[in-house]
């Protein structure tokens, strides 16, 4: 009798994935926020943008930080670019 070994593919784990999604997401949202920026001639709009970055900022922080914290590994097959990639 022969005997086969199966490997358990293991499922994706949901949680991760809206992490992931979610980082995408704010990624947007600072590239936006940095265009925001960059023609916003009012001292106060400028003031507003600078908030708005610092905010997507920390957020994207704390995602790239959970997703880490559930899989190290996670991170290789997303896209981090432009000012979004900071540890």
């Amino acid at each position: 009798m022969k005997t086969f070994l199966t490997l358990k593919k293991s499922r994706p784990d949901p949680e991760l994935i809206a992490l992931k999604e979610e980082l995408q997401l704010a990624q947007g949202e600072l590239s936006l926020a940095y265009r925001q920026f960059d023609q916003a001639t009012d001292p106060e709009l400028v003031e507003s943008c600078v908030y708005q970055i610092s905010a997507v900022k920390a957020r994207c922080n704390y995602l790239i930080r959970a997703i880490k914290k559930r899989n190290p590994e996670a991170l290789r097959g997303l896209r981090l670019e432009g000012a979004a990639v900071w540890t």
